[in-house]
């Protein structure tokens, strides 16, 4: 949002932009030191994604990940933000068995880390869990599309929303609008399925691979930073190399530390009676 002169980004200035054509930028982050780089840079929002499974745990998928796992990471980023509004991501078997549960689990989320908001992935199938969240005073920020937690079911990485199926996305789409949701993430989907959603809804949409027609824009920092190791997503812009850049310093500090260059004298404490000397002869 171009309001970066704002305290605090809230579910009400979401709507806003959507109202302005402003849009809206996020990234994930699992640690203070991230958040407190991306929000000084005024990203909107910071999602502390499952995504978490991958990026921190060493996981394959997201599924193994816990809210237990989540909490301490949530934490740490809303210690970390002055202004970006904080999403925690609602890992699998967190919240599919129903309303009850789905709320329990957003309790957890916004009394132990103090998170402004939650997310939960699915439309129709979740629209009873968010409406329930959201009654309870919670933020929800819905996930339709491709829904990682869903990808044994949805036969792999595969774009949704393709064909006909773009029909079922709107379906969902509105289902998260109804239900209360104050944003929708669209993960992986055509284009110009994710532009007719947008202009249906009320509510903002955010791309993540949906193209440019999205109210804003959310990507995997480690992605986005260069840091990530092996296949990266078609849709992810690298703004950095990061990997590369720690691998030369972690190089030079072995070959440093192996040499006996590191720590040299300006990096290595003296002895007190020896400094205090040294300073009286500069005095």
């Amino acid at each position: 949002m171009a309001e970066q002169a704002l305290k605090r980004v809230r579910t009400r200035h979401f709507a806003r932009a959507k109202e302005q054509g402003i849009k809206i930028t996020g990234l994930t982050s699992y640690d203070v030191l991230t958040a407190q780089i991306f929000d000084e840079a005024g990203i909107d929002f910071l999602l502390v994604g499952d995504s978490a499974g991958n990026t921190v745990l060493g996981y394959d998928t997201t599924l193994p990940v816990t809210i237990d796992d989540l909490i301490p990471l949530t934490r740490g980023v809303v210690h970390g933000v002055k202004r970006a509004l904080v999403v925690a991501d609602m890992p699998f078997g967190s919240y599919e068995t129903g309303p009850d549960e789905a709320l329990h689990t957003a309790f957890r989320f916004m009394k132990e880390t103090g998170a402004h908001a939650v997310k939960l992935e699915g439309g129709v199938r979740s629209a009873e869990q968010i409406r329930r969240i959201v009654s309870a005073g919670i933020p929800v920020m819905g996930h339709i599309g491709f829904t990682p937690q869903s990808e044994h079911g949805l036969g792999g990485h595969v774009i949704q929303g393709r064909g006909e199926a773009a029909d079922v996305l709107l379906a969902d789409a509105k289902a998260v609008e109804e239900a209360g949701a104050f944003a929708v993430v669209l993960e992986m989907v055509p284009a110009e399925a994710a532009r007719r959603v947008t202009e249906a809804l009320s509510i903002p949409t955010i791309s993540v691979g949906g193209g440019p027609h999205c109210d804003g824009q959310l990507v995997v920092w480690t992605d986005w930073a260069g840091l990530s190791s092996g296949r990266i997503p078609k849709f992810v812009k690298q703004y950095a190399n990061l990997r590369q850049v720690l691998t030369d310093a972690a190089l030079a500090y072995r070959a440093d530390v192996e040499s006996g260059a590191y720590p040299d004298a300006d990096h290595s404490y003296e002895d007190d009676t020896a400094e205090q000397a040294l300073q009286e002869r500069a005095n």
